[in-house]
Formats: C-alpha cells, sequence, structure tokens
C-alpha cells in the first residue's frame, strides 16, 4: 500500500513537472510571435515612412554614364545587350541622412520585394537588431559590410534578415523560383550612392549550408580573385550564361535560407554614372 502511494504521488509529479513544462513552452512561443509580430509591424512602418520621404527616380543615361568594359565578347542574344540600356535610379539622401546618418545607398532587386535604403556600422552586429531609425527591433535592417568602402570594392556585400514576412531580404528566395527566372529582366539589381548610380547583372543564386567563404572582400592577387569567381559562379543553382572576370566589380547580397543554410545573390557591375 505504501509503494502504491509513493507510486501514484511520484506519478502526479511528474505530470504535474511536463504540464509546467508545457505551459512555459506555450508561452515562450506566444511571446516569441507577439515579438515577432510587433517587430513585424514597426518594421513596415519604418518602410512606408522611408518610401514616403524619398522619390526613387528612374534617371536616362547621359555622356557621363560609363558601360563597364567586358573582357570577352558577349553574343548578341546575351539580355546583357537589354540590360545597359537600362535607365538607373538615383536618391537624393538629404532626407535619409536626416533619420539616420549611417545610411550609405539604396538598392532595387527586379522581381522582388527589395526597394530600400541600407546603412552601415562600424560592425557586422549592430543593424541585426535595430531598424533604419536605430530603434531596437529583431528585424534589423539592411546593411553594408563594415569592411566595405561603398564606392571602392571587388565585393561588396550587403546583408539583411530573410524576414517571413518578406520584408528585408525576405523575398531575396524568389530569384530561386522558376516564376522569378523565366523573366530575364529580373536579373538586374539598381543601386543609387550619394556619389553614384550603378547597375548590376545577376550571374549567382544559390542556398549553401552556412559558411563565409563567400564574404570574402581583400584578395592578394587576380589569380586569387578569379578563383574566387569561379567557385560562387560555379555554385549557382541557374546558368545566366553571364562571364564574370578578375576585372569585374562584383555585388553579394546574403541573409538567412533557413536555420542552417544561407540564400546568396552574386552580381557584377555592367553600368555606371558619377553624381
Amino acid at each position: 500500500m505504501y509503494m502504491v502511494i509513493i507510486l501514484r504521488l511520484r506519478n502526479k509529479i511528474f505530470l504535474y513537472a511536463f504540464i509546467l513544462l508545457c505551459f512555459m513552452i506555450l508561452s515562450y512561443s506566444i511571446y516569441n510571435i507577439v515579438v515577432w509580430k510587433l517587430d513585424s509591424n514597426n518594421t513596415n512602418k519604418q518602410i512606408e515612412e522611408v518610401q514616403e520621404t524619398v522619390k526613387v527616380e528612374e534617371v536616362i543615361d547621359t555622356e557621363n554614364t560609363e558601360v563597364i568594359e567586358q573582357e570577352e565578347e558577349i553574343p548578341k542574344s546575351n539580355p546583357y545587350w537589354d540590360y545597359i540600356k537600362m535607365n538607373m535610379i538615383d536618391i537624393n539622401f538629404n532626407e535619409l541622412k536626416n533619420i539616420n546618418n549611417d545610411v550609405k545607398g539604396w538598392i532595387k532587386v527586379n522581381g522582388t520585394n527589395i526597394n530600400y535604403p541600407f546603412v552601415q556600422s562600424s560592425n557586422n552586429k549592430y543593424y541585426l537588431t535595430h531598424s533604419f531609425d536605430k530603434s531596437y527591433n529583431s528585424a534589423g535592417w539592411l546593411f553594408l559590410d563594415y569592411r566595405n568602402n561603398i564606392n571602392n570594392n571587388k565585393n561588396t556585400i550587403i546583408y539583411a534578415h530573410g524576414r517571413n514576412d518578406k520584408t528585408m531580404f525576405g523575398s531575396l528566395r524568389t530569384v530561386l523560383t522558376k516564376n522569378w527566372l523565366s523573366n530575364p529582366n529580373n536579373y538586374v539589381i539598381k543601386i543609387s550612392t550619394e556619389k553614384e548610380n550603378s547597375l548590376w547583372q545577376i550571374f549567382s543564386t544559390y542556398h549553401i549550408p552556412t559558411t563565409s567563404d563567400y564574404l570574402q572582400t581583400n584578395f592578394e592577387s587576380d589569380i586569387e580573385y578569379q578563383e574566387f569567381l569561379d567557385m560562387i559562379k560555379d555554385r549557382s543553382s541557374y546558368n545566366f550564361n553571364t562571364n564574370v572576370t578578375s576585372t569585374d566589380n562584383i555585388l553579394t547580397l546574403s541573409t538567412c535560407y533557413n536555420n542552417s543554410d544561407k540564400m546568396v545573390v552574386h552580381a557584377k557591375l555592367i553600368k555606371k554614372e558619377q553624381k
């Protein structure tokens, strides 16, 4: 009888402990959902305010426009010839700098929701948890690698969270879909900075188990740089039929694909104009 009572008591303790654990897990999950939703709402509000403050203008080429010389002959059937005729975008950064003087440029990726300013701090951590107005927000903001000089790099890198609500770089994974890939007009990225407007042609898109080997910014030689370019081009899940050589400057967009993989897009500079 005594043993039966002890067993019943132990079972009740286990049951109560299990119920308490489930309650704690549920409470934590609800808390995270609420925080995520609040941060999402604040991010969308920030996006609306920024886009209302700034007008993104398309600008036609002028005599100052420079089409980047290609080392290899490009077939006339290649959409490159259509890309270099595309308008670039231009932004007046005065109002944006009043909100945040860390702003470095504006990026627009065709066929996605990405049409935002990007910032830069002294490290690659701050804007993982801060919004454009520098308020704390787990959604973060788009930011330039702290090692980059926005107008003078071999590999310019921009990061952002891959939000499930498609904000920040959340819509970047769209570039892996058949629908996005079926339209060659999507294969361009437009950037405007205080000093320069530029147009970039995508040559590689992929997701990969988390690694930092595609985030290199300095290269000891053209040979090392070409090996790097060959590596990231060969990773592409789609053949863009775009050559890239050690004379090219490239742009890298990096975000989370899931908990263990990164989503990456690479593009090369094909046209620019000093402002």
